[in-house]
């Protein structure tokens, strides 16, 4: 099941149409996404046993370029990301991956959705392809054999850069170089986990301006999605919406040679196997 944000009402992604949500159910679940994502498997029975009418129709992939959509998960609680987290991404930047792992927030008030554009912040503003976690019961302690239970799914996104912040001092500014307007569209929709049956077996691609500049899988990650799960929630309670970027892979614009950065006017697409295509623009 595919369930994203459209027009600020959460709606079931069909591939000619989509349910809003609330309005099918009489009311039994919310419009928004954050508050529908800790009963998830009452939602999915719902869904199959109902089999709602579409309250609106358009084709997936006019959908997926839509500007209607927004984020996935329209005030999450927290948004955590994970600093070097595939293999070949710290080679090209010249470092060791870590012995735990690295996590930083990247804050509310940068979050988008697809189609967004995002602001030129500075000389070396760069992309970062990701997959991202969307927790639905969440809770503490949650072990890695439980960890994808944990989970109401997965979305694309990116890790928008300033690396001229990020790296002003010592110890780096992560979550503030990472926290610019629109520095985290995520989308287009939440694809459920029970279609994903290994986040760490997923194609990773991101293109600017048509160029290839990221092509790798989620299996390259050095802490899986359980081991990051479990994780984070040794210190933090994970809560409905909450969302994790899980790192990315190599090719970012820093690791080029020379290095390659956004300017105005670029086209950033990532896609994610089974998950949709994120199109986002520097603006």
């Amino acid at each position: 099941m595919r369930i994203a944000n459209v027009d600020g009402r959460a709606v079931i992604v069909l591939e000619t149409g989509f349910v809003d949500i609330a309005r099918a159910s009489n009311g039994r679940f919310a419009s928004s996404t954050r508050e529908l994502l800790g009963r998830i498997d009452e939602l999915t029975s719902w869904f199959a046993d109902e089999a709602p009418t579409p309250t609106e129709a358009i084709e997936r992939d006019e959908l997926e370029a839509s500007r209607r959509l927004g984020p996935v998960v329209e005030a999450p609680s927290q948004i955590f990301a994970v600093g070097l987290n595939y293999r070949t991404h710290a080679a090209e930047m010249g470092l060791t991956p870590p012995p735990q792992p690295m996590i930083f927030a990247k804050f509310a008030s940068c979050l988008a959705g697809a189609n967004a554009s995002f602001p030129i912040v500075s000389p070396r503003t760069d992309w970062e392809a990701e997959l991202v976690l969307v927790v639905g019961r969440g809770g503490r302690d949650i072990t890695t054999d439980a960890a994808l239970d944990a989970l109401a799914g997965y979305c694309v996104g990116q890790d928008v850069s300033d690396r001229d912040l990020q790296m002003a001092g010592s110890p780096a500014q992560f979550s503030l170089g990472k926290s610019h307007r629109n520095f985290a569209p995520v989308g287009p929709w939440i694809t459920t986990r029970d279609e994903v049956p290994d986040p760490n077996d997923l194609e990773i691609v991101c293109h600017v301006n048509d160029v290839t500049f990221q092509d790798s899988t989620t299996h390259d990650m050095v802490f899986h999605v359980p081991e990051i799960v479990s994780y984070v929630s040794s210190v933090c309670e994970l809560r409905p919406g909450d969302l994790i970027f899980t790192g990315s892979p190599h090719g970012v614009g820093q690791g080029q040679k020379p290095p390659v950065f956004l300017r105005s006017g670029d086209r950033v697409v990532t896609t994610i196997a089974g998950l949709g295509t994120l199109r986002n623009h520097a603006e």
